[in-house]
């Protein structure tokens, strides 16, 4: 995708000047066919995306755990670090990650729609130390300056499997040595877990791409997944996962 940067016209704070602009990374401005084909609905219709982006359409399709799922996330974000979150989020989660990392750090927020890139430009781009980068998360790279904190947030249960493989071996190229990655997303329900039988219905319907989750673990997209700690976490009986990803000593 190509790498729109959106620059922060003012500067909120004198402690932070604005971050240097990001070269373009990709040529190509076209949507994969599968964003237009399956998610239109969610991510890609401006008017669907507007209605979309409130705190309790999050809670009511994390079925209340949305609270409890972004705490594992931002408490892993100290002040003044630098984080890259690989795909724009509904509600408020973006502007709290932004918050956290604050003047003294840098946010780098990835997306590759529009609908979404505006979205995010809207919540956080008065910030100068937060940029939104319209890229593909499988290919992005921040001119080579690896970051402290990856995240990807309810994102590979959206892409097709290839894709889920390119992402986590990217997210795991762009951290730096004593850094952290984490994967917050979607696990195969316990047996006895009801809203089990909910999401089987709606990953038919709407989420072709989700299922992968419930049958191989994230660690088994990585290609050299045995260079690092894999912490596994799993909530509301097993419907989400929390993975921590640490490289080897």
């Amino acid at each position: 995708m190509a790498d729109t940067t959106y620059e922060a016209t003012e500067p909120q704070s004198q402690q932070c000047e604005a971050l240097p602009p990001i070269r373009n990374l990709n040529a190509n401005n076209e949507l994969p066919s599968y964003m237009s084909e399956v998610y239109d609905w969610a991510y890609v219709d401006p008017q669907k995306v507007d209605w979309l982006d409130r705190n309790i359409v999050v809670k009511t399709l994390l079925f209340g755990n949305d609270q409890r799922l972004m705490r594992r996330y931002l408490e892993r974000i100290r002040p003044g670090t630098r984080v890259w979150q690989v795909a724009h989020v509904y509600g408020d989660l973006v502007s709290k990650v932004a918050q956290r990392v604050g003047a003294k750090g840098s946010f780098h927020l990835t997306d590759i729609t529009p609908a979404q890139i505006a979205h995010a430009q809207r919540k956080i781009g008065h910030l100068p130390w937060a940029r939104v980068i319209r890229h593909d998360a499988s290919h992005f790279q921040n001119d080579g300056k690896p970051y402290d904190l990856v995240c990807s947030f309810f994102l590979l249960h959206e892409v097709p499997e290839e894709w889920k493989q390119a992402v986590v071996n990217n997210m795991l190229a762009q951290v730096v040595p004593d850094g952290e990655v984490i994967f917050v997303d979607y696990h195969k329900p316990a047996w006895w877990q009801p809203i089990g039988y909910i999401l089987r219905v709606v990953n038919h319907l709407l989420e072709p791409f989700a299922k992968a989750l419930w049958e191989r673990e994230i660690s088994s997209y990585a290609d050299n997944a045995d260079q690092y700690n894999w912490d596994k976490r799993c909530i509301f009986g097993g419907v989400y996962q929390i993975v921590r990803v640490t490289r080897k000593a």
